[in-house]
């Protein structure tokens, strides 16, 4: 199976989503916090860098399909979708990565 990633991210207060694609799903968490606060993007600009879901796929136009439908759902279907495999909404950085990032590590 290929590393293409659609995935949501939020806020420490859970209050805002943020969907996104990528095929290197830790780096891309670990831009969003080092982002946090930017106001040039919306991630940054929320604080969204907890990630809440992610799904898996082999190619990235079937993940950025699969980003565009989630970008669509209104909030409360993101929410019952996080809820199908995060019923807590727990933050899943630590499950995927080193958390918080090492400020040691080089980040592209």
């Amino acid at each position: 199976m290929g590393n293409y990633f659609a995935y949501i991210t939020t806020n420490p207060r859970k209050t805002v989503l943020y969907t996104g694609m990528s095929n290197d799903l830790e780096q891309r968490v670990v831009e969003h916090f080092l982002n946090r606060g930017n106001p040039r993007t919306f991630a940054g600009r929320y604080y969204c860098y907890f990630l809440l879901y992610y799904e898996r796929f082999p190619t990235p136009s079937q993940a950025i399909e699969r980003e565009d439908e989630i970008k669509a759902m209104t909030r409360k279907e993101k929410e019952e979708l996080i809820a199908t495999e995060n019923p807590n909404w727990h933050f899943l950085n630590s499950s995927i990565m080193e958390w918080p990032p090492n400020p040691e590590r080089t980040f592209r």
